[in-house]
């Protein structure tokens, strides 16, 4: 399945960049990360709290 998800998303990164130009490709970049992070915590492979919470030393 990864591979295929793979050829997606570089598939529609091009699409971007070569119609939106550079602001459109890094668009879809960087909502394309928040949807993948956003996917892995919502499967429990990501705990968000333990990235996002301070420590006290």
């Amino acid at each position: 399945m990864w591979p295929i998800v793979g050829l997606s998303f570089g598939t529609v990164l091009g699409l971007a960049g070569a119609f939106g130009g550079f602001a459109a490709f890094a668009l879809v970049l960087v909502l394309g990360v928040v949807g993948f992070v956003a996917g892995r915590a919502m499967e429990g492979e990501i705990d968000l709290a333990e990235i996002f919470t301070r420590r006290s030393a």
